[in-house]
Protein backbone atom coordinates (compact mmCIF):
# COMPACT_ATOMS: atom_id res chain seq x y z
CA UNK A 1 0.00 0.00 0.00
CA UNK A 2 1.11 3.34 -0.37
CA UNK A 3 2.05 6.79 1.15
CA UNK A 4 -1.72 7.94 0.08
CA UNK A 5 -5.14 5.96 -0.68
CA UNK A 6 -5.40 5.81 -4.71
CA UNK A 7 -6.78 8.21 -5.64
CA UNK A 8 -8.55 6.19 -8.70
CA UNK A 9 -10.57 3.78 -6.27
CA UNK A 10 -13.63 4.79 -4.26
CA UNK A 11 -13.37 4.77 -0.41
CA UNK A 12 -14.23 0.99 1.46
CA UNK A 13 -17.58 2.70 2.47
CA UNK A 14 -18.42 3.77 -1.24
CA UNK A 15 -20.67 1.10 -3.15
CA UNK A 16 -19.69 2.79 -6.40
CA UNK A 17 -17.36 0.63 -8.79
CA UNK A 18 -15.46 3.70 -9.58
CA UNK A 19 -14.53 7.49 -9.51
CA UNK A 20 -15.09 8.40 -12.82
CA UNK A 21 -18.13 11.41 -12.69
CA UNK A 22 -18.40 10.90 -9.48
CA UNK A 23 -21.20 13.83 -8.46
CA UNK A 24 -19.26 15.10 -5.49
CA UNK A 25 -15.77 14.01 -6.30
CA UNK A 26 -15.59 18.59 -6.49
CA UNK A 27 -16.77 18.97 -3.57
CA UNK A 28 -15.46 17.12 -1.40
CA UNK A 29 -11.74 15.50 -0.48
CA UNK A 30 -11.95 11.63 -0.59
CA UNK A 31 -8.33 11.58 -1.46
CA UNK A 32 -5.45 12.94 -0.45
CA UNK A 33 -1.42 13.29 -1.34
CA UNK A 34 1.61 14.89 -0.14
CA UNK A 35 0.62 18.35 -1.14
CA UNK A 36 -2.52 18.23 1.02
CA UNK A 37 -0.01 17.02 4.39
CA UNK A 38 2.78 19.73 3.37
CA UNK A 39 -0.37 22.37 3.30
CA UNK A 40 -1.60 21.36 6.40
CA UNK A 41 1.92 21.37 8.40
CA UNK A 42 2.59 24.51 6.92
CA UNK A 43 -0.78 26.54 8.47
CA UNK A 44 -0.64 24.23 11.73
CA UNK A 45 3.49 24.42 12.75
CA UNK A 46 3.70 28.08 12.98
CA UNK A 47 1.33 28.26 15.94
CA UNK A 48 3.28 25.19 17.79
CA UNK A 49 6.55 26.30 17.09
CA UNK A 50 5.75 29.90 18.06
CA UNK A 51 3.96 28.73 21.78
CA UNK A 52 7.18 26.26 22.34
CA UNK A 53 9.40 29.53 22.21
CA UNK A 54 6.96 30.97 24.18
CA UNK A 55 6.73 28.49 27.01
CA UNK A 56 10.90 27.65 26.11
CA UNK A 57 11.22 31.38 27.54
CA UNK A 58 9.89 30.95 30.95
CA UNK A 59 11.00 27.12 31.32
CA UNK A 60 12.45 24.54 28.71
CA UNK A 61 11.22 22.04 30.97
CA UNK A 62 7.79 23.11 30.73
CA UNK A 63 7.83 22.33 27.34
CA UNK A 64 8.05 18.21 28.44
CA UNK A 65 3.99 18.01 29.92
CA UNK A 66 2.99 20.46 26.80
CA UNK A 67 4.34 17.76 24.23
CA UNK A 68 2.80 15.09 26.36
CA UNK A 69 -0.79 16.68 25.96
CA UNK A 70 -0.01 17.52 22.06
CA UNK A 71 1.18 13.88 21.78
CA UNK A 72 -1.53 12.53 23.95
CA UNK A 73 -4.43 14.34 22.55
CA UNK A 74 -3.82 13.87 18.83
CA UNK A 75 -2.05 10.16 18.68
CA UNK A 76 -4.73 8.89 20.90
CA UNK A 77 -7.55 10.76 22.43
CA UNK A 78 -9.01 12.80 19.16
CA UNK A 79 -8.39 9.84 17.02
CA UNK A 80 -10.78 7.84 19.48
CA UNK A 81 -13.69 10.47 19.80
CA UNK A 82 -13.19 11.95 16.20
CA UNK A 83 -11.29 9.82 13.70
CA UNK A 84 -12.77 6.89 14.65
CA UNK A 85 -16.52 7.87 13.16
CA UNK A 86 -14.62 9.40 9.71
CA UNK A 87 -14.62 7.29 6.48
CA UNK A 88 -10.97 7.24 6.11
CA UNK A 89 -10.64 4.78 9.13
CA UNK A 90 -12.45 1.91 7.57
CA UNK A 91 -9.80 1.94 5.34
CA UNK A 92 -7.13 -0.97 4.72
CA UNK A 93 -4.00 -0.71 7.15
CA UNK A 94 -2.86 0.33 10.83
CA UNK A 95 -2.35 3.89 10.58
CA UNK A 96 -4.60 6.72 9.11
CA UNK A 97 -3.70 8.16 5.60
CA UNK A 98 -5.70 11.39 5.86
CA UNK A 99 -3.98 15.17 5.94
CA UNK A 100 -4.95 15.85 9.49
CA UNK A 101 -3.62 12.50 11.61
CA UNK A 102 -1.66 11.31 8.56
CA UNK A 103 0.66 7.95 10.19
CA UNK A 104 -1.66 8.17 13.65
CA UNK A 105 -2.36 4.18 14.75
CA UNK A 106 -6.00 3.22 14.69
CA UNK A 107 -6.19 1.57 17.99
CA UNK A 108 -9.94 2.09 18.25
CA UNK A 109 -12.69 0.40 15.71
CA UNK A 110 -14.43 2.11 12.91
CA UNK A 111 -17.57 4.08 14.28
CA UNK A 112 -19.45 5.48 11.49
CA UNK A 113 -22.06 7.97 12.47
CA UNK A 114 -22.69 11.32 14.76
CA UNK A 115 -19.63 12.21 17.79
CA UNK A 116 -21.79 11.86 20.81
CA UNK A 117 -22.12 15.19 23.37
CA UNK A 118 -19.28 13.58 25.33
CA UNK A 119 -16.89 12.86 22.82
CA UNK A 120 -17.42 16.65 21.15
CA UNK A 121 -16.94 17.81 24.76
CA UNK A 122 -13.46 16.07 25.05
CA UNK A 123 -12.10 16.66 21.03
CA UNK A 124 -12.87 20.89 21.57
CA UNK A 125 -11.76 21.06 25.50
CA UNK A 126 -8.68 19.24 23.92
CA UNK A 127 -8.19 21.84 21.43
CA UNK A 128 -8.30 24.25 24.64
CA UNK A 129 -5.97 22.19 26.07
CA UNK A 130 -3.32 22.72 23.47
CA UNK A 131 -3.67 25.82 22.11
CA UNK A 132 -4.74 27.27 25.51
CA UNK A 133 -1.69 25.71 27.01
CA UNK A 134 1.19 28.61 25.26
CA UNK A 135 -1.28 31.48 26.52
CA UNK A 136 -0.16 31.25 29.94
CA UNK A 137 3.20 30.79 29.47
CA UNK A 138 2.93 33.88 26.84
CA UNK A 139 0.77 36.45 29.37
CA UNK A 140 2.54 35.40 32.37
CA UNK A 141 5.66 36.32 30.79
CA UNK A 142 4.67 39.58 29.60
CA UNK A 143 5.39 38.11 26.17
CA UNK A 144 3.15 40.49 24.80
CA UNK A 145 4.30 40.94 21.10
CA UNK A 146 5.20 36.94 20.99
CA UNK A 147 1.55 36.68 22.16
CA UNK A 148 -0.30 38.41 19.70
CA UNK A 149 1.33 36.87 16.64
CA UNK A 150 0.86 33.86 18.58
CA UNK A 151 -3.05 34.62 18.41
CA UNK A 152 -3.38 35.28 15.28
CA UNK A 153 -1.75 32.13 13.91
CA UNK A 154 -3.40 29.86 15.59
CA UNK A 155 -6.47 32.16 14.83
CA UNK A 156 -5.28 31.73 10.76
CA UNK A 157 -4.99 28.19 11.24
CA UNK A 158 -8.87 27.89 12.04
CA UNK A 159 -10.05 30.12 10.27
CA UNK A 160 -7.92 28.70 7.16
CA UNK A 161 -9.39 25.32 8.25
CA UNK A 162 -13.07 26.02 8.36
CA UNK A 163 -12.82 28.16 5.15
CA UNK A 164 -10.97 25.70 2.68
CA UNK A 165 -10.15 22.21 4.51
CA UNK A 166 -13.22 21.39 6.26
CA UNK A 167 -16.23 22.51 3.66
CA UNK A 168 -14.85 19.55 1.90
CA UNK A 169 -13.78 17.30 4.79
CA UNK A 170 -15.54 13.46 4.28
CA UNK A 171 -15.57 13.43 8.66
CA UNK A 172 -19.45 15.07 8.99
CA UNK A 173 -19.12 14.16 13.07
CA UNK A 174 -16.81 16.31 13.44
CA UNK A 175 -18.04 20.00 14.94
CA UNK A 176 -16.00 22.02 12.70
CA UNK A 177 -17.38 20.04 9.66
CA UNK A 178 -18.91 22.82 7.32
CA UNK A 179 -19.95 20.32 4.00
CA UNK A 180 -23.30 21.49 2.95
CA UNK A 181 -26.53 19.54 3.43
CA UNK A 182 -26.63 19.03 -0.59
CA UNK A 183 -23.55 17.48 -0.50
CA UNK A 184 -23.61 15.34 2.32
CA UNK A 185 -26.99 13.66 1.12
CA UNK A 186 -25.40 12.64 -2.20
CA UNK A 187 -22.52 11.59 0.12
CA UNK A 188 -24.97 9.21 1.47
CA UNK A 189 -26.22 7.84 -1.52
CA UNK A 190 -23.06 6.44 -2.61
CA UNK A 191 -22.39 5.31 1.32
CA UNK A 192 -25.01 3.73 2.22
CA UNK A 193 -22.99 1.97 5.75
CA UNK A 194 -22.70 5.45 6.58
CA UNK A 195 -26.18 7.06 5.82
CA UNK A 196 -27.79 4.21 7.85
CA UNK A 197 -25.35 4.98 10.78
CA UNK A 198 -27.10 8.63 10.70
CA UNK A 199 -30.40 7.67 10.34
CA UNK A 200 -30.50 9.07 6.05
CA UNK A 201 -30.70 5.48 4.56
CA UNK A 202 -33.46 5.23 2.13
Amino acid sequence: MGLFLDPNKPLATCVAETCENCPVSERLHCHFAMRDLVHFLLIAFPGFLLGGYGIYNISGQMLIPWLAIIVAYFGFVEIRVMCSHCPHYAEEGKSLKCWANYGSAKLWKYRPGPMTSGEKFVFLGGFVLVWGFPIVFLAYGFQLFLLVVYLVTVSGFFMTLKSFLCTQCINFACPLNRVGEDVRAIFFERNPLIAKAWGKED
